[in-house]
């Protein structure tokens, strides 16, 4: 059997994800489950480095990990757990800790953004962020590891830090390398397409998420910004009508050139109407197979613990190494 790359990819609770989640990230993931030997974690531990209600935060774990599911991705064939459910990522981290240069730390650009967002709890956690993502990575001698432009620094200060174990032990940690896949779309707020789209953003129209239904999908692409020329093309200035024909491309997998062939002769209000449907369309299979994971909640969790008991097989042997290599007593 060939061997295959190994993948790690973890996402944060944060609450419902937007369409821009879905485009620019996890509808590659289904793709990429098929092709390599994927583990996929739902990182609820990098969630607290903001105040969470405990209640919602329980929540929103249950529906990412139902969301991991609804697009597709099958835990008999993929490793999908709770990051929390796996102590070896603490502990990793704190290992790690005493190898990573506190210049390095402060000079991450996400801390510093976090820090003024959250002025009144800049806390250890928001700062030491990057060392739990390197132990997420490193415990699972991932090959590669998919990551968005806000997320290059973070990979590159977990291949320091590896490389910096690695000098003093010897060869521990296998260094990863980012995955450029199929591009995922960048996807921007409907109604300020200069900016991504956010479900914090005040505006409810600027935002579409993964579980909205059908007629609030076309409602908001009905109001989404565009622009007095009323053709459809890709073209610099144009911020509004680029956003909705990178949508269009994303979902239907037309390219631009074709795009604008198709609404040759036709106004915004055909070409919105266009990417609504198409989008709505795109997005019914996964929330219908969400309604039905998150309605057992039972299930739900046999299936993230099977998925922990996975993950920490791998993860248990990597922390031991490091231990012992470092002269703890296992």
């Amino acid at each position: 059997m060939e061997n295959k790359k190994r993948v790690l990819s973890c996402i944060q609770p944060s609450g419902m994800l937007t369409l821009g989640n879905y485009l620019g990230a996890l509808k590659n993931w289904k793709s990429m489950s098929e092709e390599f030997d994927c583990i996929f974690a739902v990182a609820d531990l990098h969630a607290i480095t903001v105040r969470q209600v405990p209640k919602d935060f329980r929540q929103h774990i249950y529906d990412t990990f139902a969301l991991l599911l609804s697009i597709g991705l099958n835990p008999e064939e993929n490793i999908l757990f709770l990051q929390s459910n796996v102590s070896q990522h603490t502990e990793l981290a704190w290992l790690l800790s005493c190898y990573t240069q506190f210049g390095e730390l402060s000079r991450m650009t996400q801390f510093k953004d976090k820090s003024l967002k959250h002025a009144d709890n800049v806390n250890l956690g928001l700062f030491a962020y990057p060392t739990l993502m390197a132990a997420d990575i490193l415990l699972y001698n991932a090959d590669l590891v998919p990551v968005g432009s806000d997320q290059k620094q973070h990979l590159e200060i977990t291949r320091d830090i590896a490389a910096r174990f690695n000098g003093i032990y010897g060869d521990v940690f296998k260094l990863p390398e980012p995955y450029i896949g199929k591009s995922g779309a960048r996807v921007m707020s409907l109604q300020d397409p200069t900016k991504k789209m956010s479900k914090s953003d005040d505006n409810v129209n600027a935002w579409v998420a993964i579980l909205d239904d059908e007629d609030t999908i076309i409602r908001k692409f009905k109001r989404a910004v565009t622009d007095s020329e009323a053709k459809v093309c890709f073209k610099e200035g144009k911020d509004g009508i680029n956003n909705l024909i990178n949508i269009y491309s994303a979902v239907t997998e037309k390219t631009v050139a074709e795009i604008e062939k198709e609404f040759e002769n036709k106004g915004y209000g055909d070409f919105k109407t266009a990417v609504a449907e198409s989008v709505a369309d795109a997005l019914k299979p996964v929330r219908e197979n969400y309604k039905m994971f998150i309605s057992d909640k039972a299930e739900l969790e046999r299936i993230f613990r099977s998925g922990a008991e996975k993950a920490e097989a791998i993860a248990i042997k990597t922390l031991s190494k490091a231990m012992k290599k470092v002269g703890f007593i296992r």
